[in-house]
């Protein structure tokens, strides 16, 4: 039957037309489908090799996809964690003539996993302590930007490495608004949400005994609000000292880029009598470390993993005697001598297995523990061939493109 398709896109894909959109979503062929680990949603979604990438589709109704479109679009341009939308199909109907719902397409996360795919890794006791850690992060970033989630959960939430932690993904905006600035009971009813929902979330694993059993899913939600009020705090609290302390001026701005935030303005005020001064933060953004790693390497990774390879980067300097020269020039030497090599030396169908950043970040920990156990200094390219032996040839492939031999993912890339 002729398709009355209407898309709306940014840079719509021609090959969209191909996809069998006559038929429901939940009907689609094995053929055309990418096998990826779905996490849990109220509506139907699929994953599909398009144009050598995989694209996520989710079946919702016209005027919702195209609310979520236009604010996954707000959020990409703010620079927040979330997917990338793609566009909004509308007007589809069946061989009967049957209208079909629309649908919201956006990219899929690379390298990321919903949070039952972690946990069914029986990955450390830990883990939730780590991705509770991320959703915190995330949760104040879009809150210090005025957006309203609305739905906050580990469910609507993507997760990828980040060194020894994660950092999460907004996937699911359907319930989100953007304002100018959140009020304190709006901030409050969607931590409180979060807490609920991911009380129930764990419950829900445990009762599917993918969960450890050490871990009291209460104390869990509880630790979100707690890691979300001392986070927010730390970002938007005055401070108070006096006039003779300005050097705590400089350890606020420390302590905030600690926390992987960056101090664009500051408001200082003093007393009439010039015997206190207090401080503000104006403005901050997430990515402290990873901004200064691209400006210098042009690496896009990850805040910890960013912080990682940063410091290497300072005890490759340090070893060099290289402290005086200009951070650029010796950032390039290792880059090209030190970054490249090592990523270059892992054979290319078990590259796809991490991100380039955890891959390093992985070896440098490798090095690390068998250099203390053989009581010597490993050499990199000897750290990293027992690494690839030892260590990565038994990890899962977080690419995740699970539908695809190596071969097509390295000829598509």
């Amino acid at each position: 039957m002729v398709q009355n398709l209407q898309i709306t896109a940014s840079a719509p894909d021609p090959a969209l037309l191909d996809l069998p959109w006559d038929i429901p979503l939940e009907e689609w062929p094995d053929s055309v489908l990418a096998a990826l680990p779905r996490g849990i949603s109220r509506h139907i979604v699929r994953f599909v090799r398009l144009s050598g990438r995989v694209i996520a589709i989710k079946e919702i109704g016209e005027s919702v996809a195209y609310r979520e479109y236009e604010l996954l679009r707000q959020l990409s341009r703010l620079d927040v964690p979330s997917v990338v939308p793609v566009g909004v199909i509308t007007g589809r109907s069946d061989a009967n003539g049957e209208r079909l719902e629309a649908v919201l397409i956006t990219e899929h996360l690379q390298f990321s996993l919903p949070y039952r795919a972690l946990f069914s890794q029986a990955l450390q006791p830990d883990t939730a302590t780590r991705l509770i850690d991320a959703l915190a992060v995330l949760l104040v970033r879009l809150h210090l930007i005025g957006f309203y989630w609305g739905d906050v959960s580990l469910s609507n939430t993507l997760f990828r490495r980040d060194a020894e932690t994660f950092a999460a993904y907004l996937v699911d905006a359907e319930t989100g608004d953007l304002h100018r600035e959140l009020s304190p009971g709006q901030r409050s009813y969607d931590v409180d949400l979060a807490r609920t929902n991911i009380i129930g979330e764990l419950m829900d694993l445990s009762a599917g005994e993918l969960l450890d059993e050490d871990i009291d899913e209460i104390l869990v939600g509880d630790a979100l609000v707690a890691r979300y009020n001392e986070l927010w705090d730390a970002l938007t609290n005055a401070e108070t000292f006096a006039s003779d302390e300005r050097w705590r001026v400089a350890a606020r701005i420390e302590r905030l880029n600690n926390l992987g935030f960056d101090v664009g303005e500051l408001a200082i005020t003093t007393d009439i009598d010039g015997t206190t001064v207090q401080i503000q933060p104006k403005v901050v953004d997430a990515g402290h470390h990873a901004r200064r790693l691209l400006r210098l390497t042009g690496l896009d990774v990850q805040e910890n993993q960013a912080r990682r390879l940063l410091n290497d980067l300072d005890s490759y300097r340090a070893a060099a005697e290289r402290q005086n020269d200009d951070e650029e020039f010796v950032a390039h030497d290792w880059l090209s001598g030190v970054f490249e090599p090592t990523i270059q030396a892992v054979p290319r169908d078990l590259r796809r297995k991490l991100q380039p950043a955890q891959l390093f970040h992985e070896i440098l920990d490798h090095r690390w523990f068998i250099s203390e156990k053989a009581g010597r200094d490993i050499p990199m390219p000897e750290a990293t061939a027992s690494y690839v032996e030892n260590v990565l040839r038994h990890r899962p492939d977080e690419k995740a493109i699970l539908g695809l031999a190596p071969g097509e993912v390295d000829r598509q890339e």
